[in-house]
């Protein structure tokens, strides 16, 4: 039987990652230091939250282990011990603002973290993939647009994987997270790693606990859910493909099945590009809740206002598409929120 690893297993993503793999048959490994430091700003009950993910885990037999990515010795003993045919690497310090606020917490958690899996993976010869995010292209994209009526238009729709990168503002996210694309690559030039780096953006689904750091479908649908008040920074016609989260995971799976190294945009595309106005109508429509919406002209440091994947590469050397449309994402989301309203109070 195979196994996978799965580091932040019990995070938004990576719980979706060990349950694909129950589902498939496979023995899955939780690694995770259940950390509440992400939820701090949510205003939600942090333990009671950050438990959800585990127990569900939990139920559906998952090997479910405390511990840090930044503990070299631990990390290695529990490799050495699950003998697994993957690894999928999805801890992560996950947010621009909480990197701002604490630049050597997002250093420890996504460079020296990243680069411990990374070596542990090449001393065991395990394929691996590394989540990076699309932010690491920077907001430079910001200047090329122009307002239109009802969204930011751009000439080149798409952002390629050889598009430029690091544009514009700057912060530590932003250098942590390609710090680990570029010990990826080296991991791969220099031992044959068979591993990947896939920019992720837009991800949202169910177990997701948004706030106003990161996950910003899953806080509008929350904040709707609650009658709670919702600030939208800058503008409202912001543009994102946004990816659900069941089609990212079906991307690690592809790599698994056809290990290209390298790497990958892995969003919905202009298939799935929505606005924020958009994304917000659309979930009062779902919920039937009037919205309190405020629009504030604060911009917040390093936020793209457009962005569009261009998955093409993953489509010829993965065979990875995404598959869930935004209307039938956005309808699993609420659902789920309506049915977890309790996990959601303070």
């Amino acid at each position: 039987m195979n196994k996978v690893l799965v580091t932040g297993g019990c995070g938004f993503l990576g719980s979706h990652v060990c349950e694909y793999y129950i589902n498939k048959g496979w023995e899955v490994v939780s690694y995770d230091n259940m950390t509440e430091y992400e939820l701090g700003r949510t205003g939600y009950n942090a333990r009671k939250a950050r438990l959800h993910n585990f127990h569900f885990l939990q139920s559906i037999g998952v090997e479910l282990l405390y511990g840090e990515v930044e503990d070299y010795t631990n990390l290695r003993e529990v490799v050495n011990k699950s003998l697994c045919d993957f690894i999928i690497h999805c801890a992560a310090q996950p947010a621009m603002t909480l990197s701002i606020g604490d630049p050597m917490r997002d250093f420890r958690t996504n460079v020296v973290g990243t680069v411990n899996v990374l070596d542990i993976a090449t001393h065991f010869n395990i394929p691996i993939v590394n989540c990076s995010t699309i932010h690491v292209y920077g907001n430079g994209i910001n200047d090329q647009l122009a307002e239109g009526e009802s969204m930011f238009v751009r000439k080149t729709p798409t952002i390629s994987e050889t598009d430029p990168i690091l544009q514009g503002f700057v912060t530590p996210l932003h250098a942590s997270k390609r710090a680990g694309e570029i010990y990826t690559q080296a991991y791969i030039d220099t031992y044959n790693l068979k591993a990947a780096s896939f920019r992720l953006t837009g991800m949202y689904g169910t177990r997701q606990f948004g706030g106003q750091d990161h996950g910003w479908v899953a806080n509008f649908a929350i904040k709707t859910a609650m009658k709670q008040s919702i600030t939208v920074y800058g503008s409202d016609k912001q543009v994102r493909d946004i990816l659900y989260v069941t089609d990212a995971v079906k991307a690690f799976d592809a790599f698994y099945n056809n290990p290209v190294p390298g790497i990958y945009n892995i969003g919905g595309g202009m298939k799935n590009i929505i606005s924020i106005r958009e994304t917000l109508v659309k979930l009062a429509e779902i919920m039937g809740i009037k919205q309190d919406i405020t629009i504030t002209d604060e911009k917040r440091k390093g936020d793209l206002y457009y962005f569009a994947s261009d998955i093409r590469k993953a489509k010829k050397f993965l065979h990875w598409k995404p598959e869930v449309d935004n209307d039938d994402g956005l309808e699993r989301l609420a659902d789920w929120v309506k049915e977890n309203m309790e996990v959601f109070k303070a």
